[in-house]
C-alpha cells in the first residue's frame, strides 16, 4: 500500500478537526457533509475501517513522517502536536 502525502493527510485533519468544532459550536447541514465527506476521505486513505481509527493512523503516519531520517524538526511548519481526536 503506497503511504499518503503527509502534507494532504495534513490537511485533511485539520479540515476535520475544524468541522468537528464548528459543528461543535453551531450544527450545519452542509458543515456536517463536509465532515462526512473528509472523514470518508480519511478512511479510504488509511484503510481504516472507521473514522476515529482513521484519525488516529493519519496521526500516527504524521508522527512517522516527523521522525523519518534527514527532516529537520519543525519542518513545513509543524508544531508537533497532535490532531488525534
Amino acid at each position: 500500500m503506497l503511504a499518503p502525502d503527509p502534507k494532504v493527510v495534513r490537511e485533511l485533519l485539520t479540515r476535520y478537526a475544524t468541522l468537528r468544532i464548528a459543528q461543535a459550536e453551531r450544527f450545519s447541514p452542509a458543515a456536517a457533509r463536509e465532515l462526512e465527506d473528509v472523514g470518508r476521505t480519511l478512511v479510504a486513505m488509511t484503510g481504516a475501517s472507521g473514522v476515529h481509527e482513521a484519525v488516529a493512523l493519519a496521526d500516527a503516519l504524521l508522527d512517522q513522517a516527523r521522525r523519518a531520517p534527514g527532516r529537520a524538526p519543525g519542518a513545513e511548519g509543524e508544531s508537533g502536536l497532535s490532531l488525534a481526536v
